[in-house]
């Protein structure tokens, strides 16, 4: 039994097999299929987005497939990047110049109007069912990156419960607390229910 990762990011590969690892489902990612390229994020939400990673690799491959939408919300700058968080900085940005924009934009904002969350969509498509599972965790937005773990805005994510920024953290530790952790604790109970219920 095999599962796609629908997914080229090796960080998001990593967290999700990590989560997924006692399943009796192969893991695998879109790394054992070169043929599939970078697949359009067309969608105006994450959960849309999600599922059209999810889809488009369940056709292409005929195997089961998950895939993971992320975004940050700004309050101060009403909700952005959201579902353009990977891309916010252009096409071709990484995960430098998305936080070189976020921290421009915010550089007039006093920290206790730098809250945010991190929100995550899980779906999971096969050739009869669709399933999805979504969390969110709440932070605030520093001044200057801290840490040198985790990936993207991970860095400038700070959660107040933790005293930590997401980056601070160990991958165990991050897969307990973050939006995408959480996410797929609530995935791992939808996949228990509707595919593997021996794991109840």
């Amino acid at each position: 039994m095999q599962i796609v990762l629908a997914t080229h990011n090796k960080h998001k590969q990593q967290e999700l097999a990590l989560a997924l690892a006692d399943f009796k489902h192969q893991i695998l990612s879109l790394d054992d299929f070169p043929q599939i390229g970078e697949i359009a994020e067309t969608g105006t939400t994450l959960l849309e987005n999600s599922l059209i990673k999810a889809r488009t690799v369940n056709q292409l491959t005929g195997l089961p497939a998950i895939a993971d939408d992320t975004g940050l919300e700004v309050d101060a700058l009403g909700g952005v990047p959201g579902v353009y968080s990977a891309r916010w900085a252009g096409d071709n940005a990484g995960y430098r110049e998305n936080n070189l924009k976020l921290l421009t934009e915010l550089a007039e904002i006093p920290a206790d109007q730098r809250s945010a969350r991190f929100r995550c969509f899980i779906s999971y498509v096969d050739q009869n069912l669709e399933l999805w599972a979504n969390a969110k965790v709440e932070g605030i937005i520093l001044k200057e990156p801290v840490g040198q773990a985790g990936f993207g805005y991970d860095p400038l994510f700070f959660v107040p419960g933790l005293n930590k920024t997401l980056a601070q953290l160990s991958a165990e530790e991050k897969n307990r607390i973050s939006h995408r952790g959480l996410a797929i604790q609530n995935f791992r109970k939808l996949f228990i229910e509707k595919i593997q219920p021996e794991y109840k």
